[in-house]
């Protein structure tokens, strides 16, 4: 099975997303922003960052960069795609998922270990959670607050689309806590927080991060 991870210009977390991936029993594949070749990976993981320095809004310009367009096609397709973090925004910017992320509403960036509750265990990222189970995964981000109108809000909670929240108060001001969410499909995930810093209990909070991984793993088998 072969994962690619995307690196965009200050991406910073490829590295530990595809050292995720490795210890989940897959194969990393490196791409780059500027090829459009997914080089025949089974999954892709858009991960954290500041792409092109986030100078216009948060994955707006990498949404354009060749190897999207690749993405957005092979995800329309069926393909996983995780955004995490940056990886969200971009996922957002591409209209992968609806909404956008915006300024944390204390206007401070965030990092610290935040306790979630996976809400959807139905998604290709996420199938190795029970439902309802609680997890502690860092969060670590500026532009991390999810907003959407209340029209998509509805929808998300009716079509039970909130794949995580958070637990306790609103770290971020994301409307209804919401930390992750999924497409109709269930094959695109964006989540807030990092599981890929959370997959040994030696180096993370937890080791509740694989979890991510391993998901993947069970939907490429099918």
């Amino acid at each position: 099975m072969k994962v690619g991870v995307v690196t965009f210009p200050g991406t910073l977390d490829d590295r530990d997303a595809a050292r995720a991936v490795g210890a989940a029993g897959a194969s990393a594949i490196s791409l780059w922003h500027g090829d459009a070749d997914l080089k025949g990976v089974d999954a892709v993981v858009l991960p954290g960052g500041f792409s092109y320095g986030d100078y216009l809004r948060c994955g707006a310009i990498s949404r354009f960069a060749p190897v999207m367009e690749k993405i957005i096609d092979a995800a329309n397709g069926g393909m996983p795609v995780l955004g995490i973090c940056n990886g969200f925004q971009v996922l957002c910017e591409a209209h992968l998922l609806p909404g956008a992320l915006t300024r944390n509403h204390a206007l401070h960036f965030l990092c610290r270990d935040q306790k979630l509750t996976i809400e959807n265990t139905s998604t290709a990222w996420t199938s190795s959670f029970s439902q309802g189970q609680e997890i502690v995964i860092p969060l670590k981000n500026g532009e991390g607050s999810f907003q959407c109108d209340d029209q998509t809000l509805s929808a998300l909670e009716s079509e039970g689309r909130i794949v995580a929240r958070y637990l306790g108060e609103d770290p971020n001001g994301s409307r209804n806590l919401i930390a992750g969410i999924t497409n109709e499909r269930g094959n695109v995930v964006g989540l807030m927080p990092h599981p890929e810093h959370a997959i040994n209990v030696l180096t993370g909070p937890s080791a509740d991060g694989l979890g991510f991984f391993t998901s993947v793993l069970k939907a490429m088998v099918k």
